[in-house]
């Protein structure tokens, strides 16, 4: 499909930085599914830079529109209930970014992913950060802050997580963390293992996940 010249392409220098750490993490020319893509800003800097066979999956009509201008493969379809539909292994990577906090069903979506996937890549901000505890504490109302900026009545934001809340649930479900990246303000990156200390200071985090062999 021919690009609509309103939608120039993004670069990758312009992107979330959660977003060029996922970019970081995918191989070239390799199968990819965006979930909750939104505009597209991230299979396209994946098409073009690395030549992926990319597709996506967007609830908002609005995004739906965006991608299909860049002459991005993208469906409209709500990732909580039709990921089931996705074969089992059609893709090298299964991508959800700052969307799981949002999903009616982590858990399932979780699982979906490292089975349509053969690696997953999720990305989320960290409710347990530091600051985000004080803010609780000192004024004891729900933070309002630059990576969760709604009001608690009008957030899009149904299931809150912490860097140790999720880890639970991989191992619960028997996800493989292959990777973590922990993200503290200021634009930092550092690779750790997701512990007390990476749930403390970060700000967000990015997980490269795969199905556990013993399941």
């Amino acid at each position: 499909m021919p690009r609509d010249p309103a939608h120039p392409p993004v670069r990758l220098d312009d992107i979330r930085v959660d977003l060029k750490l996922i970019a970081d993490m995918v191989a070239p020319g390799s199968r990819v599914l965006d979930v909750g893509c939104e505009n597209g800003e991230l299979l396209e800097n994946l098409w073009h830079g690395k030549q992926v066979d990319g597709r996506g999956i967007e609830i908002s009509q609005d995004g739906v529109h965006n991608c299909v201008s860049r002459g991005l493969s993208v469906v409209q379809g709500d990732a909580d209930t039709d990921l089931s539909d996705y074969p089992t292994g059609a893709f090298d990577y299964a991508i959800l970014s700052h969307t799981l906090q949002a999903m009616r069903d982590p858990k399932g979506v979780l699982d979906n992913l490292v089975r349509i996937g053969r690696q997953a890549i999720v990305s989320f901000p960290n409710f347990g950060h530091w600051r985000i505890r004080l803010s609780l504490l000192l004024a004891g109302r729900m933070p309002v802050t630059r990576r969760l900026s709604y009001q608690w009545y009008e957030t899009p934001n149904i299931h809150f997580c912490t860097i140790a809340d999720f880890v639970a649930l991989c191992r619960e479900t028997g996800v493989s963390i292959d990777r973590s990246l922990i993200l503290p303000p200021g634009g930092r990156v550092v690779e750790m293992a997701p512990g007390a200390w990476a749930n403390w200071t970060g700000e967000q985090a990015v997980f490269l996940l795969s199905r556990s062999e013993r399941r």
